[in-house]
């Protein structure tokens, strides 16, 4: 898919900015709460971008969902309604297989191995990102997934019909292969989902259910760690071409700086979100032999069936992570 002419308007309005001496002011749609950590650091990186480019680039967030929904994002920065914003990287599986890369089960289940793991995709995410008109200017990882149930659950015999809020291909693969029936709901729509029993289980974070009050629905927390997922700030490639070395020097060190800001910061919370679960009357346990086997069985398949569809790219990456 290629945008270059949709957006030689952005990348003209973005020179001529400059050239008259005049800021801009880029709108920057978050798909998460406020108070969610990658929200929180993404204020701070428009802060820092307005330092580190004397006030060239102002940015604003909008958390939430507020100005697009989680599944518009990318789609708004590739056509050019805004120039920049966040979205859980894994949500484009579908378009490109290799975005999955931070979704395979059980292969990089520590914030270490997940940066092994971010490094050794790097280069090859760029070059899809950049087929996509996009421009990745940092990651962030969330903590470790888990699963969280409004009852005991042992074994996929205790899964069967169980309506499993997904948010990309591999949490529904994970649904079906336990006999769940996944629905597709975004992060902003997922306590009326569960209030009103449209989904009655899901897989995320600790930091979901703590940003959403899942235990006003929800009994049961099953720490799994099967994947740490990233949220990456994207740039439309136009609006950044347009920029001068030098703002785009700012933005990249703001970006740098927060990037490391915000793993640290998902590392610091992983637990306490835990903590917070259970002081509000949920059950947070690892899941059990029985469970935990069945889920790293499907994660086998799951890679597998990642490395068909990613291709030899998909296989250098694996080969890279595992040779260091």
């Amino acid at each position: 898919m290629k945008f270059t002419a949709t957006f030689a308007a952005s990348a003209l309005a973005a020179t001529a900015a400059f050239a008259d001496g005049h800021a801009q002011n880029w709108d920057m749609p978050m798909a998460y709460a406020a108070t969610n950590f990658h929200s929180e650091q993404g204020v701070i990186f428009a802060e820092k971008v307005a330092e580190y480019t004397d006030g060239a680039i102002n940015i604003t967030v909008h958390p939430g969902g507020s100005l697009f929904g989680g599944g518009d994002i990318k789609r708004a920065i590739q056509t050019g309604q805004v120039n920049i914003g966040e979205r859980f990287m894994s949500a484009h599986a579908n378009e490109a297989p290799l975005l999955g890369w931070d979704n395979l089960p059980f292969i990089a289940t520590s914030y270490e191995e997940n940066a092994k793991l971010w490094e050794a995709a790097r280069d090859k995410v760029n070059a899809q990102l950049a087929d996509l008109n996009l421009v990745a200017l940092y990651t962030c990882p969330w903590p470790g997934q888990g699963f969280y149930f409004a009852k005991e659950v042992n074994s996929s015999a205790d899964t069967q019909g169980v309506k499993f809020r997904s948010y990309n291909s591999a949490t529904a693969t994970f649904a079906e292969e336990l006999g769940m029936i996944p629905v597709q709901i975004e992060a902003a729509e997922l306590s009326q989902a569960l209030a009103t029993g449209v989904a009655s289980a899901f897989i995320s974070s600790g930091s979901t259910g703590y940003d959403r009050k899942v235990w006003e629905h929800l009994t049961h927390y099953y720490k799994v760690n099967a994947w740490l997922p990233r949220n990456y700030v994207m740039v439309n490639t136009q609006a950044w071409e347009g920029l001068s070395d030098e703002v785009r020097a700012g933005m990249q060190k703001a970006a740098d700086e927060t990037a490391e800001s915000c793993a640290a910061r998902s590392a610091e919370l992983s637990d306490f979100y835990f903590e917070e679960l259970a002081k509000n009357g949920m059950t947070v346990e690892d899941a059990g032999p029985d469970f935990l086997a069945e889920l790293e069985t499907i994660g086998e398949k799951m890679t597998a069936q990642w490395l068909e569809e990613a291709g030899a790219d998909g296989q250098a990456i694996l080969d890279a992570y595992n040779a260091n």
